[in-house]
């Protein structure tokens, strides 16, 4: 017999859950995590095997999502760098076990 609050409706997370469960956005969210701030060079260098379109569109989907901030700077030549907003670095604290774990 199933207890009622057993049952955890995901239904309003689907947008973030879809997002974070592609190949490279723990990796990306725990690299920025990491650092703090990455430009997007950095971020190739880092994950090694990422395509800069991949890591574009990802970057993008957590942007969307409130989970990375991209920051532009007005200068020659222009400077991007990418962090992590709050709810990133609450969503990273909870995928450091995964991660440790995946690691083992």
């Amino acid at each position: 017999m199933r207890k009622e609050d057993e049952h955890i409706c995901f239904c309003p997370l689907e947008g973030v859950i879809d997002v974070i469960s592609k190949k490279w956005a723990l990796l990306i969210i725990n690299a920025i995590g990491n650092n703090g701030r990455l430009r997007f060079n950095s971020l190739m260098e880092e994950l090694r095997g990422i395509s800069p379109k991949t890591l574009s569109d990802t970057l993008k989907e957590l942007q969307i999502e409130g989970i990375i901030r991209r920051e532009s700077f007005a200068e020659i030549p222009p400077r991007v760098e990418y962090s992590l907003t709050k709810d990133g670095v609450d969503l990273r604290k909870s995928i450091i076990p995964l991660l440790r774990w995946a690691a083992t």
